[in-house]
């Protein structure tokens, strides 16, 4: 294989599994497509992250990133990350979603698109930390929850938070 076939090999696996038309458990090495997440909603809640990013706080790592956070009831809290210089208070866009629902009451939630990059610009996926992952694991099923990684409305991943935080430490492990 020369090399022009494997950099074009590597895009096609950076396609969502839907757009492929394939089975995700078909295909190794890319992220599952979930029926219950209709590409509507993705794009929508994809939509208000990128939104999200014009209000970052990241005078320091200049590294931008926004959440749209969709509860069970289909309500949407957004959120961007807020540096500090003492790196310690930072918040990351995920939890500032969170916090913000759970502020308000919320406690079941369906999804959440995450969107990031250096001075805003989204040049790849953008995992959440591992914080993060604790956080969402504190609050959903790591079966029924849904994150979506996104360069753009139109290439996403979509992942179970069990698939992100394998043996995760739950509420259930005390």
């Amino acid at each position: 294989m020369n090399n022009d076939s494997k950099k074009s090999e590597g895009k096609e696996m950076q396609l969502p599994a839907r757009a492929r038309g394939t089975s995700p458990a078909n295909i190794k090495g890319t992220a599952p497509s979930v029926d219950r997440l209709s590409d509507l909603v993705c794009r929508e809640l994809i939509k208000k992250a990128m939104e999200m990013l014009k209000y970052s706080y990241s005078p320091y790592s200049n590294f931008r990133v926004g959440a749209a956070l969709m509860t069970k009831k289909q309500t949407v809290y957004t959120g961007c990350n807020i540096e500090n210089v003492a790196f310690g208070p930072s918040n990351c866009a995920e939890r500032t979603a969170f916090f913000k629902a759970v502020s308000e009451g919320e406690r079941d939630f369906e999804a959440i698109a995450i969107v990031g990059g250096k001075e805003g610009m989204i040049t790849d996926y953008c995992p959440p930390c591992g914080v993060c992952r604790q956080v969402m694991a504190e609050f959903c099923d790591p079966d029924a929850f849904f994150v979506i990684l996104a360069k753009s409305e139109d290439d996403y991943w979509i992942y179970s938070l069990r698939e992100l935080f394998p043996m995760g430490f739950t509420p259930e492990k005390l």
